[in-house]
């Protein structure tokens, strides 16, 4: 397989790294490269002669290995992480090679919490911020030995050695010799230092990072030759099929089992609280065996009755209501007060449909449980795989030690693959026949059975002076999802002395889950909104009411300059096409954008034809590849603004597959979209996540200067459009 290795079934010892600015950040862990005091717990990879490290393996041929802890799925920080190292080790990008690191959370784990050792998990576009400088430390300290190991041989002192390219240089000897070289004697130094960040490597001598580098994991995927969980064959696999509840909360009842048992290639059925499986020889036997149950669910589940556009109804009165008390997410000043003696006051409220993750490749695991049920295997594909092993070992009530599992290549993620519910079913499933059961879900399970970005409604309140200048804002989601629903409603960047933001959660039983860039879609789309309506109905141009509201914030200012710069904004808009702004703060990065749209006043279809953006997220360690982050948010923000809705219907998912739950096809993107990155020497911020949220404002806002008309229910279908030109 590409990228998975036998290293995955060995723990590796806390003990084997180095502690240092209060977080465990990097020792090269074993034999000939650790202290004699470590060599007893390292560890070999089977079948290889050479030592493992914790993040770098240099083996004698030169070829310098190098371990990946995050989820590749198209984002590219397979290689970014990589890249991290290398610059600082001053290795030649040609010696590299990435494998899947072991799935060992307190070695590999995210810094979460100021420290490193919390969660593998690749979501909220914290991979390469969480780990960028515990690896340039650990590409550092990798050099150093190296550098250490080169002296002894030579008898030279250390400080007369330099580094190019995978060589140690002695310029005043004429010598030079290879990493791998090196490899073939190399001994731990008897103290391996902490390497001040003074000594790292300085930004204008990067080689690779900020570089056009390509990505690894491109070629497999071209050739074939990548491994996802659902390319994985093992011996004596078979398949495993699940019929679940159709309203969250019920229960099944299995009324026809002799007939199903009689459907050929059946092996077993399974009894699940949400659900019956089945296992079969085949996929297509277990999906023909899965069409003939009959199954009875019970009554009373919380979900039961639930309508998603009734639910608007409930939503309104919940958000005008004065004696509920929600969870403030911010309050600065007194609103109320703003508002009793604003010149002028602005309340109008948005409403965001449930989204669904639509990522490419359907759900599905492969989980091999022993025949003793003391152990387990598995090949996932998964955005948190220390959840995923976790999960099977609190299944099968065995040690997290006892799981092995192969991380694969993701089909797209986007929150979905942060879960662990398919990852427990084929667990149970392979449980109950004690063999591989790989467990597909279909595109009409992923749909109906689904985890969705939550439905809410945005209530937006300001307050105005007789200068038109906002004294106060308010701002009160109200929807379900809990915690999904706050993110991106703060708006530190834009100057308002009194603010209230708070949540109003209604829980109504459905699976709700994190979606890219989590409830930043709806909420900035709300807030981006609503200034054009208040900047309109002021007479001011949008772009300068933001700017007006930026001037104590320059980064993020000259963020949106950037991109009204890059529109040429100002320009007199093409007859029949109007632009819009919007500019969002993600994961630490700030961006800005720019859309220009006409419409089918007949059909009610928006067509967006050009984006430009800005982005500020400090270092960017792929700029290329940072890029292709920006365009790929952009059209699937594109995509959701204008398209995407899950419905409920008596507490059931109404769509099913790609025919009632359409995605923009590209017939249907902008025919250009054009991204400026901005140069910074700040620490590298969240890039995955930054261009999507911006969508639905700048939409929003270029059709209300095409018609004067607003925008205020996402997606904007075109049943939509034409209600609201009506209005």
């Amino acid at each position: 397989m590409n990228g998975q290795n036998e290293s995955s079934r060995s723990t590796i010892s806390r003990r084997q790294f180095l502690a240092a600015a209060g977080g465990v950040t990097f020792v090269i862990a074993a034999g000939a490269f650790a202290p004699d005091i470590f060599a007893e717990e390292s560890r070999s990879v089977p079948g290889e002669d050479k030592q493992i490290t914790a993040w770098v393996r240099v083996q004698e041929d030169g070829r310098i290995i190098i371990y990946n802890p995050a989820a590749e799925m198209g984002q590219g920080s397979m290689t970014a992480l990589a890249v991290i190292i290398a610059e600082e080790m001053d290795a030649d990008w040609a010696d590299v090679q990435i494998e899947f690191s072991p799935i060992e959370p307190s070695t590999y784990g995210l810094q979460w919490g100021g420290k490193l050792g919390g969660p593998m998990i690749t979501v909220g576009s914290r991979t390469v911020r969480g780990y960028y400088h515990a690896l340039r430390h650990a590409g550092a300290q990798a050099r150093y030995v190296l550098l250490h190991n080169a002296a002894e041989k030579w008898g030279v002192p250390m400080a007369e050695l330099n580094t190019g390219q995978s060589v140690v240089i002695h310029k005043a000897g004429g010598r030079k010799m290879s990493y791998g070289e090196i490899a073939a004697f190399a001994k731990a130094p008897p103290q391996l230092p902490e390497i001040p960040e003074v000594e790292w490597r300085k930004p204008e001598d990067f080689r690779l990072i900020g570089k056009v580098i390509p990505r690894f994991d491109i070629p497999g995927k071209v050739d074939g030759s990548a491994m996802f969980s659902i390319d994985v064959q093992v011996p004596g696999m078979v398949y495993g099929a699940i019929s679940r509840s159709p309203v969250n909360g019920s229960k099944p009842e299995l009324l026809n089992e002799e007939d199903v048992r009689e459907t050929e290639g059946l092996i077993d059925i399974v009894q699940l609280d949400h659900g019956i499986g089945v296992i079969a020889e085949t996929y297509e036997q277990a999906l023909n065996a899965k069409k003939k149950l009959q199954i009875s669910w019970s009554k009373g589940a919380k979900a039961e009755g639930f309508d998603s556009v009734k639910a608007y109804a409930l939503y309104h009165k919940t958000a005008q209501d004065k004696s509920v008390q929600g969870e403030v997410v911010e309050r600065s000043g007194d609103v109320a007060q703003a508002l009793r003696s604003a010149y002028k006051t602005y309340d109008i409220e948005y409403n965001t449909d449930f989204a669904y993750h639509a990522q490419m490749e359907p759900l599905n695991a492969v989980v091999s449980v022993a025949a003793d049920g003391k152990s387990a295997e598995a090949w996932v594909g998964s955005q948190a795989p220390d959840t995923a092993r976790r999960a099977i070992s609190e299944t099968l009530n065995i040690d997290f030690s006892q799981v092995t599992l192969h991380p694969c290549y993701l089909g797209g993620g986007f929150g979905r693959r942060s879960m662990a519910d398919y990852v427990e079913e084929a667990t149970l499933l392979s449980n109950k026949i004690r063999r591989p059961v790989k467990l597909i879900w279909t595109r009409e399970d992923d749909v109906q059975y689904g985890a969705f970005r939550p439905i809410c409604l945005q209530r937006m309140q300001a307050a105005t002076d007789e200068k038109g200048n906002l004294t106060g804002w308010g701002h009160c989601i109200t929807g379900t999802g809990g915690g999904l629903l706050d993110s991106g409603a703060t708006i530190n960047y834009y100057t308002i002395p009194n603010r209230l933001i708070e949540v109003r959660n209604i829980d109504h039983g459905v699976r709700t889950k994190h979606w890219r860039s989590v409830a930043h879609g709806p909420n900035k789309y709300a807030i981006e909104a609503f200034l054009d309506e208040i900047a309109v109905d002021q007479g001011i141009d949008p772009y300068e009411l933001r700017r007006r509201l930026m001037k104590d914030h320059p980064r993020e200012l000259k963020v949106l300059d950037e991109a009204a710069a890059l529109a040429t904004w100002g320009e007199i808009d093409k007859e029949g096409r109007a632009r819009g702004i919007a500019f969002c703060e993600r994961s630490g990065s700030f961006s800005a954008a720019v859309v220009e749209i006409s419409l089918d006043r007949s059909s009610g279809q928006i067509r967006v034809h050009r984006v430009w953006a800005a982005l500020d997220a400090g270092v960017v360690v792929q700029p290329d590849n940072a890029i292709a982050q920006m365009e790929g948010g952009i059209v699937m923000g594109i995509s959701n603004v204008l398209q995407e809705s899950i419905t409920f219907r008596n507490g059931k998912v109404r769509q099913s597959n790609f025919h009632d739950y359409p995605i923009l096809r590209m017939a249907d993107a902008p025919e250009s979209i054009e991204v400026r990155l901005i140069p910074s020497r700040e620490a590298p911020q969240g890039i995955g996540e930054a261009s999507l949220p911006l969508m639905g404002g700048a939409i929003a806002n270029a059709f209300l200067k095409l018609t004067g008309k607003p925008l205020r229910h996402m997606p904007f279908t075109p049943e939509r459009v034409l209600e609201a030109l009506e209005g």
